[in-house]
C-alpha cells in the first residue's frame, strides 16, 4: 500500500512539474522554473520509493500513462488546447494498457501459487 501512495504522490508531483514547465516559458519565469525542478525532484524520489514494493513495469506504466492522460486533460482545460476524439481514444488506450499490465501481474501471482502447490 505504501508503494501505491508513493506512486500517487509521484504522479501528482510530475503533473505539477509539467504544468509549471509550460508556465516557465522556456525557464524564463523564475517561480514556475523552480516549480519544475522541485516537482520533478519529488516525482522521481517518490517513484524510486514505490519501486521498493511495486514492479518496475507496472509502476512506470501507471506513472507515465496517468501522467500523460491527466496532462492532456489539463492542457485542454487550462490552456484551451484542442481535445479531439483521437486524443480521447489515446487516453482510453493508455488506461486500457495500464489495466492489462496490472491484470497480468495478478495472473502471474496466481500461476506461481498454482505451481507451488
Amino acid at each position: 500500500m505504501k508503494g501505491y501512495l508513493a506512486l500517487t504522490i509521484s504522479i501528482i508531483a510530475e503533473i505539477v512539474a509539467t504544468t509549471m514547465l509550460k508556465m516557465s516559458e522556456g525557464f524564463t519565469v523564475l517561480f514556475p522554473s523552480i516549480g519544475v525542478i522541485v516537482g520533478y525532484g519529488i516525482a522521481f524520489y517518490c517513484l524510486s520509493l514505490c519501486l521498493k514494493s511495486l514492479p518496475l513495469s507496472l509502476a512506470y506504466a501507471i506513472w507515465s500513462g496517468v501522467g500523460t492522460a491527466l496532462t492532456a486533460v489539463i492542457g485542454a482545460l487550462v490552456w484551451g488546447e484542442v481535445f479531439t476524439t483521437i486524443k480521447l481514444a489515446g487516453i482510453i488506450l493508455i488506461i486500457g494498457g495500464v489495466i492489462l499490465l496490472n491484470s497480468s501481474k495478478s495472473e502471474e501471482i496466481e500461476n506461481s501459487k498454482a505451481k507451488a502447490l
